[in-house]
């Protein structure tokens, strides 16, 4: 231990590790609680959604056939017979070479099968209408569980739930769902040097960073962060810090003492704890080569640099995936559906093989495209993350990317 990392894993094999993990358990979310959350079992329709077929937009109800072939310079002229109401359905039928006027969202009339958009009509009198376009049967039409089918799922399990998905559920009439839980996470700052936020440093202290950003991370990864504040370097003080935070939560993400020191005491403590194993002391990856990750049951612990920039960035590319995947997302971890941009690499980067290296960049735009320029500095400072939009990843068996190379830049 003292003399180099024990354990260094690829982040190919540490991400196979976290896949290990288990999503948690499931819960009853009501209404727009369920927003941001997944569901853990299908959600099957109990009706048909729409009930009927529904007109998309304003026009006329009609018989597609009727206006087969039909044109601007050689329109098809139909009889008006009505008007279709929006809350209830039309008490008439249509024969050919009839129509009806309706409304978005009316029930078409018996006989229908297509809506001609008012754009493309034109009154002459004596209830005639002139119609300038072909359609087809279903044209501009919703049609009977077109949304949702009786007795079929509407939504399936793993289903990251948005506000459209919310609306369908209102649609269906659906108030609670099961959903995952979300993971409780346990925040921990390590360092004698660290002192609160609200508190002006002396000569050698610094503001704790971590806790504060650590929280916001865990918070847009759906998890509800508990900050256990600051804790000295002593063993027993750690020891007893992650024994209160390990008990209450479903990860710990401790920040600091994880580099191979003398006063790092982070694997220490992990050892002193009964069901605990150690999996790793290091991940091929830069930043966040010092990286520890410890289980007890389906509980983790998270040993993060203490660097903030570091930090940040091992939580962007590990810690939030890791979280999305506890609360039942599916392939969380799959960057290429990360939210991302295309962009030009506006100079050489250049990489140790043998291991993922995870570039800030800034965003560009110059005659028409997207320009990614590096954005280097040291790892303790906050600058190059505020002045990033994002990352790119150079694999572990390349030397670096060149300038002009196109590259996915995964979004903050």
């Amino acid at each position: 231990m003292k003399n180099g990392f024990f354990n260094v894993l690829s982040v190919t094999e540490f991400v196979d590790v976290l896949r290990t993990f288990s999503p948690l358990t499931e819960e009853t979310a009501a209404g727009t609680a369920a927003d941001g959350r997944v569901l853990a079992q299908d959600v099957v329709s109990g009706e048909d959604l729409p009930a009927a077929p529904r007109s998309c937009m304003d026009g006329y109800a009609l018989r597609a056939q009727d206006v087969f072939g039909a044109s601007e310079m050689n329109p098809a002229y139909l009889e008006s017979v009505g008007a279709v109401p929006i809350e209830k359905p039309a008490e008439f039928s249509l024969r050919p070479g009839e129509c009806a006027s309706i409304v978005t969202g009316g029930i078409l009339p018996e006989g229908a099968d297509a809506v001609m958009m008012i754009e493309h009509t034109e009154e002459l009198g004596a209830g005639t209408v002139e119609m300038r376009k072909s359609l087809a049967p279903a044209d501009n039409v919703m049609l009977k569980g077109e949304d949702a089918g009786a007795g079929k799922v509407a939504l399936a399990a793993g289903t990251l739930l948005r506000p459209q998905e919310i609306g369908l559920l209102a649609a269906l009439g659906i108030a609670d769902v099961a959903v995952h839980a979300r993971p409780r996470v346990g925040i921990l700052s390590t360092g004698d040097e660290l002192v609160p936020v609200t508190q002006t440093p002396q000569v050698g202290q610094v503001r704790d960073v971590n806790s504060s950003t650590l929280a916001c991370s865990v918070a847009r990864a759906g998890g509800l962060p508990t900050q256990y504040g600051l804790v000295k370097d002593d063993l027993a003080s750690l020891e007893s810090a992650l024994r209160t935070a390990l008990d209450a939560n479903d990860a710990v993400f401790l920040s600091g003492g994880s580099s191979v020191g003398t006063r790092d005491l982070t694997v220490a403590a992990i050892e002193r704890i009964e069901g605990m194993e150690l999996v790793n002391h290091g991940v091929a990856i830069s930043p966040g080569k010092p990286l520890i990750l410890a289980r007890c049951g389906n509980k983790a612990v998270w040993g993060l640099p203490g660097q903030v920039a570091s930090a940040q960035v091992v939580m962007f590319v590990l810690g939030m995936p890791f979280l999305r995947h506890l609360a039942g997302w599916r392939n969380p971890f799959d960057q290429s559906l990360w939210p991302a941009r295309r962009a030009v690499l506006t100079r050489n980067v250049a990489s140790k093989p043998g291991r993922e290296d995870y570039v800030r960049v800034r965003l560009d735009a110059v005659d028409g495209s997207v320009r990614a320029t590096p954005v280097t500095g040291k790892s303790g400072l906050l600058k190059t993350l505020i002045l990033s939009q994002g990352v790119i990843r150079i694999p572990s068996d390349s030397e670096g990317v060149y300038e002009g190379a196109e590259v996915d830049v995964l979004l903050f």
